[in-house]
């Protein structure tokens, strides 16, 4: 039992490294006061997702569309990490950023622990209660890893980027993944002699390309709105 216990917060260590960086992104524009309990809420959401997925979700973890529509949905997470701005206090109440923070955070995990859940189980040989105690024990392992990863987002900003990059990456992981998908996308990628290694490296490419990019015009898009806005509050003289 020990060393099985063991193996469930190694794996989910190893595995969590995703998570942390999506509660970086996710909390890094709250509040000062309230980043810590953004990375502690989010990681606990994280947690007990992974609980229920590992318990439910790889009975359905083959479903066609599944990965699909998984790997759409992270890419618009991550675009949507990119352009997240600081809400303004006097029209939105601290409480809704933090709780949206999490939310975020809740739905990125949905997406991304579709692979790691079966790990989780595999280890934990039909004894739930193990799987439980593992991932619970390894909650302040994620908010270590999630604190740090955020300490560097502040300080180092384009680390963002980089961190929405590394989730439009798996985006493409997820696309290729998929049995409905992935035989179309080998399929093309074939008529232009690709394997499937190089089609899915292609797609991966694609994502990330797809994050940076719409991110970017979204990002000036903003700033333009914002510009505009200011303009036209601006009394005119």
């Amino acid at each position: 039992m020990g060393i099985q216990i063991l193996k469930i917060i190694w794996i989910n260590i190893l595995l969590s490294g995703d998570n942390a960086v999506v509660i970086a992104l996710a909390c890094r524009a709250l509040p000062r006061r309230q980043r810590m309990w953004g990375i502690i809420l989010g990681a606990g959401a994280a947690v007990l997702l992974r609980v229920f997925f590992t318990i439910i979700l790889q009975y359905v973890l083959d479903l066609p569309w599944l990965r699909l529509v998984g790997g759409i949905l992270l890419l618009y997470i991550a675009i949507k990490l990119l352009v997240q701005e600081e809400a303004d206090e006097e029209s939105i109440e601290s409480s809704d950023n933090l709780w949206g923070a999490v939310k975020t955070v809740a739905i990125a995990d949905i997406v991304m622990s579709l692979d790691n859940v079966l790990a989780i189980a595999a280890a934990a040989k039909g004894h739930p209660w193990l799987i439980v105690f593992g991932l619970v024990v390894s909650i302040p392992l994620i908010v270590a890893g999630a604190t740090l990863i955020m300490a560097l987002l502040t300080r180092f900003p384009i680390l963002v980027w980089a961190g929405a990059a590394l989730l439009g990456w798996i985006a493409g992981e997820l696309v290729m993944e998929d049995t409905v998908s992935r035989p179309f996308f080998d399929a093309l990628g074939a008529g232009y002699g690709l394997s499937h290694k190089a089609t899915e490296y292609t797609m991966q490419i694609l994502c990330t390309a797809i994050v940076l990019v719409g991110g970017w015009i979204l990002m000036k898009w903003h700033e333009r709105a914002h510009a505009e806005a200011g303009e036209q509050k601006t009394p005119a003289e």
